[in-house]
């Protein structure tokens, strides 16, 4: 199924968003600028817009849908 950036809501980008970033964080990610709550922080003001270039996807090789299903 090929999925559209639109069919996702505001909130499931962030939560994917974060579920990423926790995985960074279990990793042992030493070159993260923010807390987990801190990027929490800075995803909800984002808009939709802001959320899916946040991890660059594109339409061909990594698309929003790769990516959300990766992380939800």
């Amino acid at each position: 199924m090929n999925t559209q950036p639109t069919d996702y809501s505001h909130q499931q980008l962030v939560d994917a968003l974060l579920a990423e970033y926790n995985g960074f964080i279990a990793d042992g990610a030493d070159d993260l600028d923010m807390s987990f709550d801190e990027y929490k922080s800075y995803l909800q003001g984002c808009t939709h817009s802001q959320l899916i270039t946040e991890r660059s996807c594109d339409d061909v090789v990594f698309t929003v849908s790769d990516f959300m299903h990766a992380w939800t």
